[in-house]
């Protein structure tokens, strides 16, 4: 499995296609991956991404991995530290930022409007 990513010159991003529920999500939540893989099972590779949320979508538990993640919060509102319920936590406006090392717990998450993030995964230092 190749996990580098590929040489993408400026094109149009089809924001209708292309989205899918990544494992272990609610429904309401989708990725559509812009370039590279992210290889867990071998801990290697990259990928960048969009993430929404369709309004009112929250998760219900804490994430954790073993990559770094950078997060940028492009449009709409999103909370995080709800509980199961989907209550409490900070919320967040557009042109918000996050980088998590391999390791830290972050979430849940919820978003009551609806929100478009972008992702970059990676292994590394």
């Amino acid at each position: 499995m190749r996990t580098e990513k590929e040489h993408k010159e400026f094109h149009a991003v089809d924001l209708a296609q292309g989205w899918e529920t990544p494992p272990g999500y609610p429904a309401g939540i989708q990725q559509k991956i812009l370039a590279g893989r992210l290889d867990e099972a071998n801990r290697r590779g990259n990928r960048s991404r969009l993430l929404r949320f369709a309004p009112g979508v929250y998760t219900t538990k804490p994430f954790v991995h073993d990559y770094w993640e950078e997060v940028y919060l492009i449009s709409g509102d999103l909370t995080v530290g709800n509980d199961e319920k989907g209550e409490g936590g900070e919320s967040f406006a557009p042109n918000t930022y996050a980088c998590r090392p391999p390791g830290a717990y972050h979430g849940p998450f919820k978003s009551t409007r609806g929100c478009l993030l972008f992702e970059i995964h990676y292994y590394g230092d």
